[in-house]
């Protein structure tokens, strides 16, 4: 072997034994090195916590107010007076309206004289029974005193003149409970028939929201339990309520109506719009919010916060979601960091910096 081939292959080997030695130092760089060099991703986070999770079933429907009746005429007759407007409030008992009396008060009158008639016919027929009267034998003296009512025509005067003063009493319509006067129906000077509606009286303090709820909460509401109430349009104020009463039918809607009892309903209206949220607990268990957890191939994942610096990627089984939090069944544990913010594209042993809000 000449010279000159020796050197080649010296040459050749050594520069195959550098390329070796590169390649091997390129792949034994630690991966802390590698992380080291990329931006930490910016993150919020929370703690997951095991307790009574809040399973909340959404519904709408309208404000009612609890005592609230209406008013009508049980006679016919020309409207004199009405003591009343729409909002004022009036106690039980009070004055509302008087309906046109000349024709009771004819008729009372009227009553009262044939009374007066029937008394002296009576007392003229017991005369002729003197010694069964002052016998003091009341078996004998009870079926001739009836008799003698009876043919005297007393029986009769007596039940005309209490039908007379029922009839001037249902003369004068007063308030059969306290509340505020709503739906005026009627003027001055109109003539009414019995059974028109006059208004109604609405006890504003106690009111009490009708909702619809699927068939399939139901079995979730139970007596008693806290709901918040919101009004369509009422600029975000939120009131407090609980479950007052459940109908047991399903409607043809498969809807099942809730009345909810408002707590404090200072500023509401019987007929407003409004939406309820029913917190139904459940059982213990691990919670977490529900930005805390996204999908992945079609699983739900959640990154929680290792080394304190570092992503970790979780495998979760979910339960039921409320909108705000999540039931977490199985894969984390309570009392871990989540992240909350930033996980959508995020991947595991990512480096992050936790911020708060």
């Amino acid at each position: 072997m000449n010279l000159r081939l020796i050197v080649v292959l010296v040459l050749l080997t050594g520069l195959a034994s550098s390329c070796s030695e590169e390649k091997t130092t390129s792949q034994e760089q630690p991966m802390d090195s590698f992380r080291s060099e990329v931006e930490p991703t910016p993150v919020r986070v929370a703690v997951s916590e095991k307790r009574t999770f809040d399973y909340l079933i959404n519904a709408s429907g309208k404000i009612e107010a609890l005592d609230q009746l209406k008013v009508i005429f049980e006679r016919s007759g020309y409207l004199t007076e009405l003591a009343v407007k729409e909002g004022d409030y009036v106690e039980k008992g009070k004055v509302l309206a008087k309906l046109d009396q000349t024709e009771s008060l004819f008729k009372l009158e009227k009553a009262k004289i044939n009374l007066k008639n029937a008394e002296a016919t009576y007392q003229s027929e017991i005369l002729s029974f003197d010694g069964i009267f002052t016998s003091g034998d009341s078996v004998r003296i009870i079926p001739v005193r009836d008799q003698l009512m009876a043919k005297s025509g007393l029986f009769t005067a007596q039940l005309e003149l209490k039908e007379a003063e029922l009839e001037l009493e249902k003369s004068i319509i007063k308030a059969p409970t306290s509340g505020r006067v709503a739906d005026l129906q009627s003027k001055t000077g109109s003539l009414v028939s019995a059974g028109d509606e006059l208004l109604e009286i609405i006890n504003p303090s106690q009111l009490e929201l009708k909702v619809k709820v699927l068939e399939s909460d139901i079995h979730m509401i139970g007596m008693g339990q806290v709901a918040e109430i919101t009004p369509v349009g009422s600029g975000g104020g939120v009131y407090t309520g609980k479950v007052r009463s459940i109908n047991p039918k399903v409607d043809e809607n498969g809807l099942v109506q809730v009345g909810i009892q408002v707590t404090d309903g200072k500023g509401l209206l019987p007929g407003m719009n409004a939406r309820a949220i029913i917190k139904a607990p459940q059982n213990n268990s691990i919670v977490v919010p529900k930005q805390a957890v996204v999908s992945r191939s079609g699983r739900p994942v959640v990154f929680t916060v290792v080394n304190g610096n570092e992503s970790k990627w979780n495998y979760v089984e979910a339960g039921k979601d409320n909108g705000r939090e999540v039931e977490v069944l199985s894969g984390i544990e309570a009392g871990e960091t989540v992240i909350i913010s930033n996980n959508l594209q995020l991947a595991h042993q990512a480096p992050v910096q936790v911020v708060k809000e």
